[in-house]
């Protein structure tokens, strides 16, 4: 003989981020796209955005985009603010501020009115830091 039980379904409460050095997730307003994503074709988005899988095209935004540590990024980048903690193949436009963090990997040119180099970078371009028109 079987014995079923039945329990009242409890809403689903978000588990508290784990304690971390660096910030991994984005804010409340912001999204994500974890790692083990692949997207090939454009990426677009208005606020903020965590990008910690694989991109392959442009991403255009009037937000912030954080690019993870875990992410691989083949395509230009516009946004408002950029921080790349992870590899990108390609442009970098930002019309705030653009921030390479420690570890991360850069096969392009910056273009931005603010930037940001932590040590153990790898850029390979170059850098336009003015005021934009």
């Amino acid at each position: 003989m079987h014995m079923f039980t039945t329990q009242k379904p409890q809403p689903l409460v978000p588990a508290a981020p784990a304690q971390s050095n660096r910030t991994s997730m984005p804010t409340e307003s912001g999204g994500l796209v974890s790692r083990g994503v692949s997207i090939k074709g454009s990426v677009k988005f208005r606020n903020e955005l965590l990008i910690d899988a694989e991109v392959e095209g442009t991403i255009n935004s009037t937000g912030n985009l954080t690019i993870g540590e875990h992410a691989r990024i083949r395509g230009d980048i516009q946004a408002k603010s950029v921080k790349v903690r992870g590899s990108v193949e390609g442009n970098i436009s930002a019309t705030e501020r653009c921030e390479l963090q420690a570890g991360c990997t850069l096969h392009g040119d910056i273009e931005a009115p603010r930037l940001v180099v932590d040590e153990n970078v790898t850029f390979f371009g170059s850098a336009k830091v003015a005021m934009s028109k």
